[in-house]
């Protein structure tokens, strides 16, 4: 019982955050950053806070994630870090020579007031930036936001280096948010199911979730290209997959490129799935064959068929916010009732979209932003679930409260897969889907007498 000292009672809390439901900016950043083909993300700021997001990314990932710091000591704190940020990319052109140098700050370094694009000016007057290689900054500091926010403004600066020739490429940009590198695989091979030539950015697909070939690459075959990332202004439109992962980009292309942008949901569960392949079918005059029709009718089948086990099930759900949305109306589209949902990351329109969702459920919904685990945990003592979605950090509320779990989100730290199984698309709701029947039979089989234990269910 390892939170057995959580209330039942609720009090109200504004300056206290129990057991959060997020991490911090920088972790966002440098996951879009591995995104890029031969991109090393820097951290500007201390080693300990480099050591933390590339050690929190690798449990989830199980893949080695390169990083840089600018390694400040008492005397960059006190008299600024551009000396460090200067020899750092230096030696990092020099050693490691990648395309890109992605620069996030740090709290420390936004604290003093570090200004990056001096400090970039400043490294490319004395020469410290070879010919053909890029140097990319975003302001990400731990204290506000979350991941998706160091995520989102990172995906921006991305989209910085556009370089428009006026000849429109007959492309669609799209920017999936953070999802896993499977999703980002999905999402590409749907695209090119229906037809359609996209710049994906960031793309981790073959980064964090490559194979084991016996040979070490410092920076491996995946991630968008800086060619591709350059040709995003000439594209016809963009899709931006989530409000709070992508949409900052897609709006900076819009406004600075004149390149249309739409924003969708994250293409989790059938609807939205549905608004993602007409959106690609109407921003490229395409027809949508009937190989991705027939997918759509196995994913309707496996909810036709597992409906009894679906139907008026309250769920408990955790995680950040486009990916909610998402699985919110997945949940209230095979009669589930999503009762309690919480994200670490500010944002009141997240609550209102929430409530836009499930106003047709016929119960109370608990939604909160910028809340955090402690908070779920005690909406589900006074209203209990029959199942809960969340990271890995919710199996201490599921052991306590005995509660079937579904891991989905980031971070998972106990499991393996997720890298590597999308749950985008109408593939990855089947796999959504096997993943809930599973713990909901699981149970049932655990809990039911002798004289009701199924064989065939």
């Amino acid at each position: 019982m390892l939170l057995r000292h959580t209330p039942k009672e609720i009090t109200e809390r504004k300056a206290l955050t129990i057991n959060p439901a997020k991490t911090c900016q920088p972790i966002g950043a440098m996951y879009a950053a591995l995104g890029v083909h031969g991109c090393l993300p820097h951290s500007h700021g201390s080693q300990g806070c480099c050591a933390y997001h590339r050690s929190a990314l690798t449990r989830h990932y199980k893949e080695p994630v390169s990083a840089s710091t600018s390694s400040f000591t008492e005397g960059a704190s006190v008299f600024g870090g551009q000396a460090n940020m200067l020899q750092a990319i230096n030696n990092i052109f020099t050693v490691y020579n990648p395309e890109v140098i992605a620069v996030h700050t740090t709290c420390l370094s936004e604290t003093i007031g570090d200004d990056l694009p001096q400090i970039k000016k400043k490294a490319e007057t004395e020469g410290k930036i070879p010919a053909g290689k890029h140097v990319i900054s975003a302001s990400t500091p731990s204290y506000s936001g979350s991941h998706v926010t160091g995520f989102s403004n990172m995906v921006k600066a991305m989209a910085d280096m556009a370089e428009p020739t006026g000849k429109k490429n007959g492309k669609v940009n799209i920017i999936p948010g953070w999802v896993e590198p499977a999703d980002m695989e999905e999402i590409k091979r749907l695209t090119s199911m229906v037809g359609v030539q996209t710049i994906l950015f960031p793309d981790t697909s073959g980064v964090l979730n490559g194979p084991l070939s016996g040979e070490y690459k410092m920076f491996p075959d995946g991630g968008t290209t800086v060619a591709e990332l350059k040709s995003s202004g000439d594209s016809i439109g963009t899709l931006a997959l989530g409000e709070w992962c992508s949409a900052d980009a897609a709006r900076f292309l819009d406004k600075a490129h004149k390149v249309p942008c739409s924003v969708l949901d994250m293409p989790f569960g059938l609807k939205a799935t549905d608004r993602f392949i007409d959106a690609l079918r109407t921003v490229a005059g395409v027809t949508v064959p009937d190989e991705l029709s027939m997918e759509r009718g196995q994913l309707v089948d496996l909810i036709s068929d597992m409906h009894q086990y679906f139907y008026k099930k309250k769920v408990a759900l955790a995680g950040d916010p486009d990916q909610l949305i998402a699985m919110t109306e997945f949940l209230v589209s095979i009669d589930m009732c999503p009762v309690h949902i919480v994200t670490g990351t500010p944002g009141k329109k997240f609550e209102k979209r929430i409530r836009e969702i499930t106003k047709d459920m016929g119960c109370e919904v608990n939604v909160k932003a910028k809340g955090d685990l402690f908070q779920l945990h005690q909406w589900i003592k006074n209203e209990p679930v029959d199942l809960l979605i969340c990271n890995t950090y919710g199996k201490y509320i599921a052991r306590d409260e005995d509660i079937p779990l579904v891991r989905w989100g980031f971070p998972i730290l106990d499991r393996q897969g997720h890298q590597y199984f999308p749950t985008v698309g109408y593939k990855g709701g089947l796999r959504l889907l096997e993943k809930i029947l599973g713990v909901i039979m699981d149970r049932k089989d655990r809990d039911d007498p002798e004289e009701t234990f199924e064989l065939v269910l």
